[in-house]
């Protein structure tokens, strides 16, 4: 497919980044739980591991760009059902940031932990549906929504990592010594 030969070097820099990424999220995992807060699995099923599912579909969606596809139907079909589970997956995330107790999202967290995923993964399905006409904005369309999966997994582990280390952080002063 010549058309997506063009983005060769985007989704190297894209994928890549979103390995590394996949790869310092399980670091830091490891680090903070040495001191998990209270019903943390319930937190983390919430906020944590939607992020790592966003790294993994714009890694995921690299490496499909890379496959040496017959033609533009077989890759679009393949975004079109990343798009839909990733749709499905944005209505999971939902129901489980209303089910924790943990922390009390305000609308920066309802815009990055659901809206800018759901907008991702929806323009992932129309760019699918978009292919057969408008090839080039379809191929903008997938890329921009990589982009937009990417970065929003970098807020919000930034976020993430920021809750732990200056909230969370327990208190050194009053340990025992």
């Amino acid at each position: 497919m010549n058309a997506l030969a063009e983005w060769d070097s985007f989704y190297v820099i894209v994928g890549s980044a979103a390995g590394a990424l996949i790869g310092l999220q399980f670091v830091v995992m490891t680090l903070i739980a040495e001191h998990p807060p209270p019903r943390a699995v319930e937190a983390s099923k919430a906020f944590a591991t939607p992020t790592v599912i966003h790294f993994g579909a714009a890694l995921l969606l690299s490496a499909l760009a890379r496959a040496p596809w017959e033609n533009a139907i077989v890759a679009a079909t393949t975004w079109g059902m990343v798009g839909i589970g990733g749709i499905a997956y944005s209505l999971i995330v939902v129901k489980r940031i209303r089910l924790q107790d943990v922390y009390s999202p305000d609308l920066e967290d309802w815009s990055f932990h659901f809206l800018l995923p759901f907008l991702s993964y929806a323009l992932l399905l129309l760019s699918a549906l978009l292919v057969q006409t408008r090839i080039h904005e379809a191929l903008f369309g997938v890329g921009a929504a990589t982009l937009l999966l990417l970065f929003t997994g970098i807020h919000n582990a930034w976020d993430a990592v920021v809750h732990h280390v200056f909230v969370r952080r327990p208190n050194r002063d009053s340990a025992p010594k």
